[in-house]
């Protein structure tokens, strides 16, 4: 999955697959986890929120399964 660099003091980059509306997430600390089931509108707010860490933490991070893959 390709994922873009965003301006984060937590998160590194952040990649969205619309087909399986999976969501992908690269921390600072290296640890890659991909969350399931995120509405590609979820994913759009996300982008637009100014704190992508805070938006993550409260809307995403326990509402949808994940899986840690690095």
């Amino acid at each position: 999955m390709i994922r873009n660099h965003v301006a984060s003091s937590n998160i590194a980059s952040i990649g969205y697959d619309p087909g399986s509306e999976t969501l992908e997430i690269e921390f600072t600390n290296g640890s890659i986890y991909q969350y399931f089931n995120v509405p590609s509108g979820l994913y759009e707010q996300l982008m637009a929120a100014p704190s992508k860490g805070q938006f993550l933490n409260i809307y995403i991070r326990n509402a949808y399964p994940y899986s840690r893959i690095g």
